[in-house]
């Protein structure tokens, strides 16, 4: 039965989930008041990560901690007036990553990472975007052999658990790869199944796009509120009498039989007015651009490993990327984390001048438990919620597409979905 839908949030996730819901016939809107991809799908590292099978878990070993404690690392930053702020989900994140809790955790994750690339196929086949994306892998360097040699062993006993594909390279064979990087590198993993994409925003338009073209809808502008209408009662296992759920816009009112809310961290802030308290915190990052120099090559995209930035050679320069900073989400930026890493990065790889005036600024949502949030709202028969994939909404999103629809269409998931139920955190 064909039925109204309304998405709110156009990231990777909210688009994904609109192209699907369309390809089952439903008149489908959605709603973001930026473009689609604009936020932070537009900002990650480009990777679609097959290879991520486990989520990262939150630092316990005392060298770690004592590593990161004086907040100068590249990896990682803290503000601690933020962390104060969610100290709940914190300490549950710091729990869940126990050993016991995490070996639990990872399985589950897996279920979603596993299935990245067969969702987001059919989708840059019919986006016609196959010139944004390389099936060549990506490079985790290495400048320790200890550290190389772990990493090699932890590759070795994922590989066998989940099916993935890679190689180890020492110095030389690096070398040879990629010939400008720095010769204090010892090797790397060459993880061999993910996809790279030239431009991490475009690969959201064009599946916008796609959506547009098949018959959806998008409509550009502020959500104002979220409401049930009275009289909306199901007549079946998958349809209502009639519309049921209002979202009101700053241009106007949006009627629907469904309401998926797909706001990335904005999501928890929307949930308070039907009582559901969500622990979502954020992870921030940042990006900037630079020149790629003429007489040398970048071929690959290359995490610094021990250090814990990312290069990668897209259509608007090299893109360098930072790791995580906890931080509240609308907290002015922080300049240090990123020129710590242009620093490093540009000893392993001689960049050419930043292209933009200001970093870019984005947010992960993420879970105390690492997993996403994926599911009915509960109380409330019609809405549905996708948010906190942490860093993988961009190698998520058609997943999590894939499977809410199976969901709200009433049929089997291909995952067993309980462990991305809200109810968990109940």
């Amino acid at each position: 039965m064909s039925r109204e839908m309304v998405v709110v949030g156009a990231g990777m996730v909210g688009v994904s989930i609109a192209w699907h819901l369309q390809q089952r016939g439903h008149r489908v809107t959605l709603v973001d008041r930026r473009e689609p991809g604009r936020e932070t799908s537009y900002g990650n590292a480009g990777i679609i990560q097959r290879e991520a099978v486990r989520p990262y878990p939150f630092p316990r070993d005392l060298a770690t901690l004592m590593r990161v404690a004086p907040n100068r690392q590249v990896d990682i930053r803290y503000r601690p007036s933020a962390m104060m702020s969610t100290v709940g989900p914190l300490l549950k994140y710091w729990q869940n990553s126990s050993a016991d809790r995490y070996e639990k955790i990872v399985p589950e994750y897996a279920s979603l990472i596993s299935r990245c690339l067969d969702a987001h196929g059919p989708m840059i086949e019919a986006a016609g975007a196959g010139h944004l994306v390389s099936r060549a892998g990506w490079f985790e360097v290495y400048r320790t052999d200890a550290g190389l040699a772990a990493r090699a062993a932890r590759a070795r006993e994922d590989a066998q658990r989940f099916g993935l594909n890679f190689r180890v390279l020492d110095g030389a064979e690096l070398a040879s790869e990629e010939p400008h990087l720095s010769r204090q590198l010892v090797g790397a993993i060459h993880w061999q199944d993910p996809w790279t994409v030239a431009d991490p925003g475009a690969l959201v338009a064009a599946y916008a796009q796609a959506f547009v073209n098949a018959g959806g809808r998008i409509v550009r502008s502020e959500v104002r509120s979220v409401n049930r209408i009275d009289g909306g009662e199901r007549t079946d296992g998958g349809g209502h009498a009639g519309e049921s759920w209002k979202v009101t816009t700053a241009d106007g009112d949006l009627k629907a039989d469904e309401v998926v809310m797909a706001l990335g961290p904005w999501t928890q802030e929307w949930l308070k007015q039907f009582g559901l308290s969500i622990p979502l915190f954020v992870k921030r990052g940042y990006h900037m651009h630079y020149e790629h120099p003429a007489d040398k090559r970048l071929c690959h995209w290359v995490m610094d490993a021990e250090v814990g930035y990312l290069l990668a050679p897209m259509q608007a320069g090299i893109r360098l990327t930072t790791g995580a900073e906890l931080d509240r989400l609308e907290a002015p930026p922080h300049s240090s984390q990123l020129a710590a890493a242009e620093r490093k990065a540009r000893r392993l790889f001689p960049m050419g001048e930043r292209l933009e005036a200001q970093a870019w600024k984005g947010a992960r949502p993420c879970t105390p438990d690492m997993k996403p949030i994926i599911g009915p709202v509960p109380g409330q028969q019609g809405l549905w919620l996708a948010c906190g994939h942490g860093h993988q909404g961009f190698t998520l999103g058609p997943v999590t597409g894939k499977l809410l629809t199976q969901m709200i269409e009433g049929e089997t998931p291909d995952v067993d979905m309980q462990p991305f139920r809200v109810e968990r955190f109940s």
